[in-house]
């Protein structure tokens, strides 16, 4: 699957999980890196940096959705192997 599609699904899962997605350029000497999982105010935000290649968007993302329970949503089987793997590879 393409790693743009792939990335597109990944993130209608994070806003079925109630995860906001926010595409950020992440230049700089103060931030770096493809972007990650937080908290702001007490909801989850997905960052990704816009700036990053679409693998390594995709790479945050399938690290960031591991951390929850996806029991009950529907998710194609393609994307759920991808995040029932225990590494990024």
């Amino acid at each position: 699957m393409d790693d743009d599609i792939l990335l597109l699904h990944l993130e209608q899962l994070a806003g079925q999980l109630d995860i906001a997605v926010r595409h950020e350029n992440l230049s700089g000497e103060e931030a770096s890196g493809a972007g990650g999982l937080c908290r702001i105010e007490g909801r989850y935000v997905l960052i990704l940096n816009s700036l990053a290649a679409p693998d390594e968007q995709v790479q945050v993302a399938l690290r960031a959705l591991r951390r929850f329970n996806l029991e009950g949503i529907y998710v194609k089987p393609g994307i759920r192997g991808l995040l029932e793997k225990d590494d990024d590879s």
